[in-house]
C-alpha cells in the first residue's frame, strides 16, 4: 500500500491551529492544503466590528463563509446583507465581495476556501511589520494569488 501525499483523517481539537493576525482580520488555520490533499483551506475567524476587507476579487478559489455568531455585513455588485449566526453564503471566483464585522458584538465565522493555498497568502500578509499599511505591498501579495482589489 502507498503512502497518501495528506493526513487522511485530520481532527483539529478546540483552541488550537495557526493563529494569524492578518492586517486586523483574526484568523486561525484550522486546516491547510496538506491537510485536505489540496481541496480546501479552512480557517476560523474571531473579530471585533468594524474589521473588514475592501472589495475584491478572486480569480483562483472560491470562498464559503458560515457565521456562527456576531453579525457580517457582505456586499457584491447587486446584493448588500447582513449575515447572523446560522447564515451561510458563497462567494464564487469571479465576483466581487468585500466584508465587514457589524453590531456590536464579535463575529465568529468558520471560512473554507476551494481548492486550497490562500494559508500561504495569509501567512506572508500576517508577516509584514508592523505599522502604516504598504497598499502597494498588500496588493501584490494577493495578485499572485489571483486576488485583485477595487
Amino acid at each position: 500500500m502507498t503512502s497518501l501525499p495528506f493526513t487522511p483523517t485530520a481532527i483539529v481539537p478546540a483552541g488550537t491551529g495557526r493563529r494569524l493576525n492578518v492586517l486586523g482580520d483574526q484568523q486561525c488555520i484550522k486546516l491547510t492544503g496538506q491537510d485536505t490533499n489540496q481541496q480546501f483551506t479552512l480557517i476560523e475567524q474571531l473579530n471585533v466590528p468594524g474589521t473588514g476587507i475592501p472589495r475584491h476579487v478572486h480569480a483562483l478559489d472560491d470562498e464559503l463563509f458560515q457565521v456562527l455568531a456576531g453579525e457580517v455585513e457582505y456586499e457584491t455588485a447587486d446584493m448588500v446583507k447582513t449575515l447572523r449566526a446560522g447564515d451561510v453564503l458563497f462567494a464564487p471566483r469571479g465576483i466581487a465581495h468585500s466584508w465587514r464585522v457589524v453590531g456590536t458584538e464579535k463575529a465568529h465565522v468558520m471560512l473554507s476556501v476551494f481548492p486550497a493555498g490562500a494559508e500561504h497568502m495569509f501567512e506572508e500578509l500576517a508577516a509584514l511589520p508592523a505599522g502604516p499599511l504598504d497598499f502597494a505591498i498588500v496588493a501584490e501579495i494577493c495578485g499572485r494569488y489571483g486576488i485583485t482589489f477595487g
